[in-house]
């Protein structure tokens, strides 16, 4: 299991960040002579200072036979050189989530956790918050890990016999010898192509959650659903919004029910579930899924569910004024998860834009298009927006914020424009100022001005939570 790793093993870690120190703190406890590799120089200079030896990402290429084992973090792709030259030699790769997978099935930490993995394109974090607090309602000792909270290296030494885990595809990709005691993949849209390439590695790499013991499968969800059938897991489930049959969790009759892990068993009434739309049951489903195969009771999941408390920048409300809702889903960072957003209301004012990813947004434009009063699209990805809601929503009024360079393209899209003025003020800040106050101005009582980008955040803010801060700050300022 560890073959790679044993003491005084030359590992190179690939990446310096939060990933990077918590396996350096791994390694170096359990006598690996671990090296730091980053193509940031002040990324590296902490390390030095401390006396971790380091290496420049070319010097890395050049010996890389010289190490017996890689560990990356998880953003990293195949193609990166320092890892396509590790290959190249074979030296394995690992992920900081197969690290720790490899010593807590080891013992190295005691008695090996029961991991609990929660996977999709859209929910993940709800559904594993959800499936913690059905956990701790339990009365279990367990720990949120992973792509959420801290990287499970940095939970290991705690106190806990279940892990509520988070995982990204990219986590997955490096985490092949992954065999959780039950995993759930959500569903699988288009996201994170410019990554994996094509929809089938991103598919299969979301798919290494269902090898454990249990493989719980939305099956609403097309792509999911198709998984469930080849997963080598020995017990097989799935969850639905409908009426749920043996081997299934779904809803009757107003209530959550178990027909998976019990003969018929009612676990709680949907009014009960504090976030909005279809997607609130489904991510419900799936945390009472996994914490039913763990023998959680109906009674701690409905405890848990009727306490949680939805996440910041995951359909935060912000504001009412004047009979106009103002919501904040900024975590809405691919078009799957911007449609499942806007489902959840009858009248939007969609704010959205960013960084596609490689991703199309046609689908998901088209399915939400009746739900849609105007559009507000920001970014460098949002001519591609303002195109597909000009081929399937062409009669919602579209305004495209824009700075100084992009007005052209904008005007070629046929969109109204609102022109972002040069200021000391931050750009994330200027232009969440312009498309509140555009929003502002379609916007009428009864309609939920929503912002659920359906693209990443980068090209314009510091992150996802910085994107939707500005939003609050600019809605703050815009309804006084």
């Amino acid at each position: 299991m560890l073959e790679p790793l044993v003491p005084g093993a030359p590992v190179l870690i690939a990446g310096g960040r939060v990933t990077g120190r918590a396996v350096l703190a791994a390694l170096t406890r359990f006598g690996a002579t671990p090296t730091v590799c980053d193509d940031d120089p002040v990324m590296l200079k902490p390390y030095a200072d401390d006396g971790v030896a380091t290496v420049e990402p070319s010097a890395a290429v050049s010996q890389i036979a010289e190490y017996s084992l890689v560990v990356t973090s998880p953003g990293f792709q195949p193609t990166t050189p320092v890892l396509a030259a590790a290959a190249a030699v074979g030296v394995p790769i690992w992920g900081d989530v197969e690290l720790a997978w490899r010593l807590d099935a080891a013992g190295r930490y005691g008695p090996p956790r029961r991991w609990l993995v929660v996977t999709g394109t859209n929910g993940k974090t709800t559904t594993t918050s959800m499936l913690q607090r059905m956990l701790t309602a339990a009365g279990r000792r367990s720990v949120l890990c992973g792509n959420i909270g801290s990287p499970v290296l940095e939970v290991l030494d705690q106190p806990a016999d279940v892990l509520a885990v988070e995982l990204s595809s990219f986590q997955l990709y490096w985490a092949p010898s992954l065999r959780p005691e039950a995993g759930v993949v959500l569903n699988i849209a288009e996201d994170h192509l410019d990554w994996h390439g094509a929809m089938a590695a991103y598919t299969e790499a979301k798919a290494r959650v269902l090898t454990g013991r249990v493989a719980v499968v939305g099956l609403d969800d097309p792509r999911a659903a198709a998984l469930l059938d080849t997963a080598p897991a020995q017990v097989r489930a799935g969850f639905r919004l409908g009426e749920p049959a043996a081997g299934e969790l779904g809803v009757r009759d107003g209530y959550l029910v178990d027909r998976a892990f019990a003969a018929d068993l009612p676990l709680l009434p949907v009014a009960s579930i504090p976030v909005p739309g279809p997607v609130g049951v489904l991510d419900a489903l799936a945390a009472a899924a996994l914490a039913r195969s763990v023998g959680v009771s109906a009674e701690a999941i409905a405890d848990a569910v009727a306490s949680f408390q939805v996440g910041r920048h995951r359909s935060e409300v912000v504001a009412v004024v004047d009979g106009v809702t103002y919501v904040d889903d900024s975590k809405a960072t691919n078009p799957h998860a911007a449609q499942a957003s806007v489902l959840a209301y009858p009248r939007v004012i969609w704010l959205a834009g960013g960084l596609l990813k490689g991703a199309s947004v046609d689908a998901e434009v088209a399915r939400m298009a009746s739900r849609l009063v105007g559009a507000v699209l920001i970014g460098r990805d949002r001519a591609a927006v303002a195109e597909a809601l000009s081929r399937h929503a062409p009669d919602v009024p579209v305004v495209q914020v824009v700075t100084g360079e992009d007005a052209d393209m904008a005007v070629a899209c046929d969109a109204d424009v609102t022109k972002v003025d040069d200021s000391v003020e931050p750009l994330g800040a200027r232009v969440m100022t312009a498309a509140v106050a555009a929003a502002k101005e379609m916007a009428k009582p009864g309609d939920t001005v929503l912002l659920a980008p359906a693209g990443a955040s980068f090209d314009q803010f510091d992150g996802y939570a910085d994107r939707g801060d500005a939003f609050a700050a600019a809605v703050r300022a815009a309804v006084r």
